[in-house]
């Protein structure tokens, strides 16, 4: 197997588990009534340690390093409590009133955020690619979130509400960690942020909280934890060694597409054609956003040949 085989293998197998671990949520939430703020605490304490710990065995005198000056510290606590909780949070949250598939969907909002905040605090208007691109994130979310029919939602308003949150929590998400990732590990600095950002939750993420569960819900939650968090993680950063990051960004649509099968063959949620149209205008950002690049890479190649 080739290099580049191999990431795309990386790259697609990272989203496939987040997409299976949204589903396998949305199972939990119809299936039992979890408190949101227990599974979220759990996966992010659970989660966080066990990447501390791959840490500590891989690069053992980097771990600690980010605790020793006051500055990464204050932005690890800002990436952990405004980036990574809330992300995580208003993910579920997104799931639980609504379904994994347009939960999954509405986080793809977050590049639209991302224009607006660098628009805003650049003092420049946007770009024509980032117009287009506001307008489809826009006409999609319409689409989704009302079946295209002006007079009715298709979705409760608590779902659209924690949906676009966490389109905005995924922009916050990518934004606050910038410095952290050029100077630190990504995994170090993502162990630690789930870690900080589930103590949080500590308080309630523990078993008395929690109604009795069955063996299969157990394994759901295991699944969540590792499958959905730690490895899928892992996969996503093995494949930017071999692919680059526009590339694995959008291998990323594999996640809304793995939710909505599952969830409409297993979980019997209905996905209408205007469902589809508008998570597929929202999907198309991602691709905007890296086109301009790519013509640009192009272009230059054929001026300057290597």
């Amino acid at each position: 197997m080739s290099n580049k085989q191999r990431g795309f293998l990386y790259a697609i197998a990272g989203p496939f588990l987040w997409g299976i671990s949204g589903s396998v949520a949305q199972f939990l939430f119809n299936s039992q009534r979890i408190p949101t703020q227990w599974l979220v605490g759990l996966r992010l304490i659970v989660a966080g340690s066990l990447l501390i710990l791959w840490c500590g065995f891989t690069m053992k005198s980097e771990i600690f390093k980010i605790l020793m000056r006051p500055r990464y510290i204050f932005q690890l606590l800002c990436f952990g409590l405004l980036g990574m909780l809330p992300a995580q949070y208003t993910y579920f949250m997104a799931i639980k009133y609504g379904n994994a598939p347009t939960a999954t969907v509405l986080q793809f909002l977050g590049p639209l955020f991302i224009i607006l905040y660098l628009s805003l605090r650049q003092l420049h208007l946007p770009r024509r690619i980032d117009v287009l691109s506001i307008i489809l994130a826009l006409f999609g979310t319409y689409l989704l979130v009302t079946h295209g029919q002006m007079n009715q939602l298709a979705l409760s308003p608590l779902a659209v509400l924690w949906g676009v949150g966490s389109g905005l929590s995924q922009a916050s998400y990518t934004l606050l960690p910038r410095e952290l990732l050029k100077k630190f590990d990504a995994r170090i600095v993502t162990g630690w942020s789930m870690l900080l950002g589930g103590i949080v939750f500590a308080p309630v993420a523990h078993l008395n909280q929690v109604p009795s569960l069955n063996m299969t819900s157990w394994i759901a939650i295991i699944f969540i934890i590792t499958g959905g968090t730690m490895f899928s993680y892992l996969f996503y950063l093995q494949s930017l060694n071999y692919l680059t990051a526009t590339t694995t960004g959008m291998l990323s649509a594999f996640e809304p597409l793995t939710a909505t099968i599952l969830s409409v063959t297993l979980l019997s949620t209905h996905i209408g054609p205007a469902e589809i149209t508008g998570a597929l205008l929202i999907l198309a950002i991602t691709f905007l956003q890296a086109l301009p690049k790519q013509l640009f890479v192009r272009r230059h190649n054929q001026v300057h040949p290597q």
